[in-house]
């Protein structure tokens, strides 16, 4: 199992940017795919982006298209969320996630990180 960490949440102004770091430790990393999903109050856990193992594919959820951007550092075990134009809606803890498969069902994903919160003020 891979262990993960998150960094870089914070407290921004709508229209605003954040990069969210994850940190990874244990298996192999390169050879599995990494997702970021959020959870906000009162929903469910939501897809937000996903990165193959090689770094060539990415898919990303409707409500981010266009203003986030997900990338890895094989040679540094780290996945980044860099996320611009920020709204209030994306108010919500942050996961990173990864899996043998590129899919964007969190059941697919075996291992997660804690969370970090991100805040959107309007």
């Amino acid at each position: 199992q891979v262990l993960l960490e998150e960094s870089g949440g914070g407290l921004v102004q709508a229209g605003g940017s954040l990069r969210l770091s994850c940190a990874a430790s244990g298996r192999t990393f390169s050879g599995y795919t990494m997702g970021w999903f959020r959870e906000a109050p009162g929903k469910e856990r939501e897809f937000v982006a996903a990165i193959s193992w090689s770094g060539g594919g990415t898919y990303y959820g409707d409500s981010v298209k266009g203003r986030f951007t997900i990338s890895r550092d094989n040679a540094k075990n780290t996945v980044s969320l860099q996320m611009t134009s920020l709204k209030p809606e994306d108010t919500a803890v942050y996961y990173c996630a990864s899996s043998r498969f590129f899919k964007v069902a969190p059941g697919a994903y075996d291992s997660w990180g804690q969370g970090t919160q991100v805040t959107v003020s309007s």
